[in-house]
């Protein structure tokens, strides 16, 4: 029995080593759906409108979409999206870009079962149709201690969506019952039928002196999981660690460091 094909059936192509950027060619007529921000370019001939929701219209009604909205301002997200959709004669291209070194990941949600589960900050942009909603926890444990891993985001559908992971990418493929423990913000997605929960470190010396927070994320298989090296709060740590403080200089290249800032007299 042939099945009707509800999101877009876009093209595309991706480009760059460590700071990507994805194509997407859209037949007239074709849109993709994106978060604020990705945007890169696009050819004339190409529309961008900001639209309520994800445009899948799959929310039933008013108080359905309502409802949607409401879980995406809880989680810092906006109410509204953009669609970018070929107004013209033949074949555009609009492109997005990574917002940090890393790697762009197409996920065809027909080969995962119409479902998959990542990194609220993951996503990048779908084939119209896609639904782009929130994945709320259902275990206590999560919400309280999950962090950056509690609240993940959902793509639902039968077209592509394409995610971004930081670093380098791990693809790994668990078998039914297997565990792979994990840093939460190092998740990247998981399939919909990998179970995930927080699990305590334990050991004093380690909750105490370990550095590397009190929990971390426990995927059980079966499943696909995609884990970065780089997740962007981890960056973002670094990069602050690393700055000025007080407009003066940290001294990188210089041996003696912050020591030669004191000794040339600069107390800044």
């Amino acid at each position: 029995m042939f099945l009707k094909q509800n999101a877009h059936e876009i093209d595309y192509r991706i480009y760059g080593e460590e700071m990507q950027y994805v194509e997407i060619e859209l037949d007239p007529e074709e849109g993709v759906v994106a978060e604020s921000g990705g945007f890169m370019m696009m050819d004339s001939g190409v529309k961008m409108d900001t639209i309520f929701g994800d445009g899948s219209n799959q929310e039933k009604g008013f108080l359905g979409k309502i409802f949607s909205a409401g879980k995406r301002v809880l989680t810092g997200e906006s109410l509204f999206m953009t669609v970018f959709t070929n107004i013209g004669q033949g074949k555009k291209q609009v492109s997005f870009a990574a917002p940090y070194p890393g790697k762009i990941i197409p996920i065809d949600l027909v080969e995962y079962g119409g479902k998959f589960i990542c990194q609220k900050d993951a996503f990048l942009c779908a084939a119209k149709g896609v639904s782009i909603g929130i994945e709320f926890s259902k275990k206590l444990g999560r919400g309280l201690f999950g962090g950056e891993g509690f609240i993940m985001e959902k793509l639902e559908g039968d077209g592509l969506s394409f995610i971004h992971a930081g670093g380098t990418l791990a693809k790994k493929e668990l078998k039914a019952g297997e565990v792979l423990k994990v840093d939460t913000g190092c998740i990247v997605g998981f399939t919909k039928d990998v179970d995930y929960d927080i699990e305590f470190i334990g050991g004093i010396k380690n909750s105490i002196f370990g550095g590397e927070g009190l929990f971390f994320a426990k995927l059980t298989g079966p499943g696909t999981v995609f884990i970065q090296s780089l997740p962007f709060s981890r960056l973002a740590g670094r990069v602050l660690a690393s700055a000025p403080q007080n407009g003066g200089s940290k001294g990188e290249g210089s041996i003696l460091g912050g020591l030669g800032d004191l000794l040339d007299g600069d107390n800044s």
